[in-house]
Order: structure tokens, then sequence, then C-alpha cells
């Protein structure tokens, strides 16, 4: 695999896992030559594509790149890595993957982004939801920032002691 950085093609798999519920490997790479990491994906050619339902029932080929390019607009500014963009937009695929093979509607689509995006950032799941569920006035958007404080993220341990 050519580096993108250097084009030179040596390198060395540091670790290796699925996504897409199994559809894809995602294998980090390290160069050998200008040491730099890279990740790189690998998935057998499909003879049909995922489409997506749009709300006017239209159906688009599905573009993981619209997943990743969604989640980095609610994630701009915020302390959220690359990597876990990543990760995120493998777990929504998973998601997809586990609900249907050929189509999926919009809506599962951001409904999934929205419960991954809670669990990493507030701030960036508030920015997404209020675009994705356009809130008619403050009121409603104030209702889910209050909802959202209210709950812990799925990945925060209780405290067992108070300080």
């Amino acid at each position: 695999m050519k580096c993108p950085y250097c084009k030179e093609n040596k390198d060395k798999v540091i670790d290796s896992r699925s996504s897409e519920a199994g559809r894809v490997i995602r294998r980090r790479r390290h160069c050998l030559v200008c040491k730099r990491r890279f990740t790189t994906y690998e998935k057998v050619g499909e003879s049909f594509k995922l489409s997506v339902i749009k709300k006017d029932n239209s159906r688009v080929p599905y573009d993981r790149e619209r997943v990743i390019a969604g989640l980095q607009k609610a994630c701009y500014k915020r302390p959220v890595s690359a990597e876990q963009i990543q990760e995120m937009a493998d777990r929504i695929e998973e998601d997809i993957f586990r609900h249907s093979d050929k189509e999926v509607n919009s809506k599962f689509i951001g409904e999934s982004a929205m419960k991954h995006l809670r669990n990493v950032d507030k701030v960036a799941y508030i920015r997404f939801a209020s675009v994705y569920r356009q809130f008619d006035d403050a009121g409603d958007l104030l209702e889910e920032v209050t909802q959202a404080i209210a709950e812990p993220n799925d990945s925060e341990q209780p405290k067992l002691f108070t300080d």
C-alpha cells in the first residue's frame, strides 16, 4: 500500500479491525520511510449499492463521505479527533448494515448519527440535532439541550464516591 504522504510502498500494519458489520476491514498502517500513520479500508466489491431514501422519497447512492462531512461540521472546533469521527462513521455504517442491505431511510442515518454524537460530545450532538431536526422555535431547541444535559453519556462511568 502506498503511503499517502511520501508515496513509498513500505509500510507495516499495526492494527486491524472489522467495521460495517464485518463487511470492511479497517487497517492502521505505519510507513517505514516517513514514519507517519494512515488508515486503509479493505472491502469486497459488491454488485449492488446501498441506496438512501430521502425525505422526498427520491433515492441516492449511500456516500460515507457525506456522513463524515456531517459529523465534521457538528464537531467543528470541538475536542473530537478525526479518528473519533471515523469511528463514529464506522458505528453508523454498522447500524445501517445491520438494519438493511439495499435501502435505508435518511431518517435512520440521522438518528444513528445523533445517537453516536450524543455519546462523544453533547455540543456537537446539539449542533447536529438543530440542523437535522429543523427546530421550529427556540423552545424546542432548549428542550433538547435540557434533555441532553440531564442524560449521562453511555461511556461515562457513574461516580462511586462524592468529592
